[in-house]
């Protein structure tokens, strides 16, 4: 009898381990093909409009060629496309007076069905000046192309598109040429409806991952190693049916002498440390899903023989991590910039005795998206441009930061490095999927009767 009460509570634990690990559906390629063209038909009607007269840029040039990559041009393409044909040049015309923008591909081919062809080799065997005579023909008063000192992804077009481009425009249409910097941002960065109602099941898929990692099903003290967890998510990620833009991370830290400096957690961090009890294991991960990111970075507990949860010293240190968290999200207005958010949200919190830092950064179509810097590890006096950028509402963060906090019982400093994603909706920030506010634990704590 005691053999079978004990097998009956092992399948109700497990089972609802397994209910409350479930993964969200997942779509097969061909619906996910569908969904990217979906988004990308309604981004090219709802979106780019609005940003086009907001920057006064009346005619777009987005030009790249295969293997040399546009970072803009790739969230343009169908979702047949894996890179630009040749030399793909996209065109995107605001005719003014209330009339849908004109999206018109100068290649060889239409670009899906968004941008029509509109370069007949046969007829103008140079595609350069083909482009020239659209230029004219529309005679364009700002014309946007991507180049920028400061912003990454707006400064896609190459130095020998750039050449061939200018060598071949009248020098009226020269002088109209400027950077597309802030409409290729404002493109970036900002989420539409659909894209949010989505948005948390992918978030979804990272925790879920991130959970089962950090848990007895992946993780033996004394036997497993960091570098194994790490592995174990690369595996998880391609077998879940997902990609990932970065190799994740799995570090310790615990009663020793080692410091655990912000620089050493990036570039000189042990890689296969075994994990022990009484370890505080720290996870950086992300998703790639639907041409949509994710970026968080968690925590869990390795329970010592008798524990039945982290020690308070632990569960205090990460409150306050939370706390820096509710501090700077509150400092999130439309129209602030990244320094601003920075320099207030440091403020109060050093004010109340904290000591944080903060390093957040837009993510979207990219890890590290197009936005405002809201400060960078080594950067917390501010961010130079990058960081004066503003705050726009529909768009996407990775609440990235840590705070550090002094343990007696280990006489050593440690860090709570917390990062989850959230939405601005222009009023309040929101978590996409909510974030951690306890300790996970491994293992598992079991119900009180076991």
């Amino acid at each position: 009898m005691r053999v079978l009460i004990f097998s009956l509570i092992l399948i109700l634990f497990f089972t609802s381990h397994a209910q409350n690990s479930y993964m969200p559906k997942t779509l097969n390629m061909k619906e996910r093909a569908v969904i990217v063209d979906r988004w990308l038909q309604e981004r090219m009607t709802t979106v780019l409009p609005d940003l086009m007269k907001r920057t006064g840029i009346d005619m777009w040039l987005i030009i790249a060629r295969e293997y040399n990559e546009d970072p803009i041009l790739r969230t343009m393409l169908p979702s047949t496309w894996q890179s630009a044909r040749r030399t793909t040049i996209l065109v995107i015309y605001d005719p003014g007076d209330q009339k849908p923008l004109e999206t018109m591909a100068m290649a060889r081919y239409a670009v899906g069905d968004l941008f029509r062809k509109v370069w007949d080799k046969e007829t103008q065997p140079d595609q350069w000046k083909a482009l020239a005579a659209l230029i004219k023909e529309k005679d364009p008063k700002k014309i946007g192309i991507n180049k920028s000192v400061t912003f990454g992804h707006a400064d896609g077009l190459s130095a020998t598109h750039y050449d061939l481009l200018t060598s071949n425009l009248e020098d009226k249409y020269l002088k109209r040429l400027t950077s597309a910097e802030s409409l290729g941002i404002g493109w970036l960065e900002t989420r539409t409806k659909s894209e949010m109602i989505v948005y948390p099941n992918i978030v979804r898929m990272a925790h879920q991952i991130i959970a089962e990692g950090f848990s007895e099903k992946v993780i033996q003290p004394g036997i497993t190693t960091t570098d194994d967890v790490v592995w174990w998510y690369r595996d998880k990620i391609r077998s879940a049916g997902y990609t990932t833009w970065f190799h994740p991370s799995v570090s310790i830290q615990r009663k020793d002498e080692a410091s655990f400096e912000h620089l050493r957690s990036f570039s000189d961090r042990p890689e296969d440390e075994i994990i022990l009890p009484g370890d505080l294991l720290h996870v950086d991960f992300g998703i790639t899903y639907l041409r949509l990111n994710t970026d968080t970075q968690q925590h869990a507990y390795v329970l010592k023989s008798g524990e039945t949860k982290p020690p308070e010293f632990l569960i205090n240190a990460f409150a306050q991590g939370n706390q820096v968290q509710d501090i700077f999200l509150n400092n999130f207005k439309t129209g602030k910039t990244g320094n601003e958010i920075l320099h207030q949200s440091l403020t109060a919190a050093r004010d109340l005795g904290l000591k944080p830092t903060i390093y957040t950064h837009p993510i979207g179509y990219h890890g590290h998206a197009a936005g405002p810097t809201i400060g960078m590890w080594d950067q917390q006096e501010g961010v130079p441009i990058a960081g004066d950028y503003p705050l726009y509402p529909h768009t996407a963060y990775s609440i990235e930061l840590n705070n550090a906090t002094f343990i007696k019982e280990w006489n050593k400093e440690i860090r709570i490095m917390l990062e989850e994603d959230a939405y601005f909706d222009g009023d309040a920030v929101h978590y996409i999927d909510g974030r951690q506010t306890q300790l996970m634990t491994i293992p598992r704590t079991l119900a009180p009767n076991y």
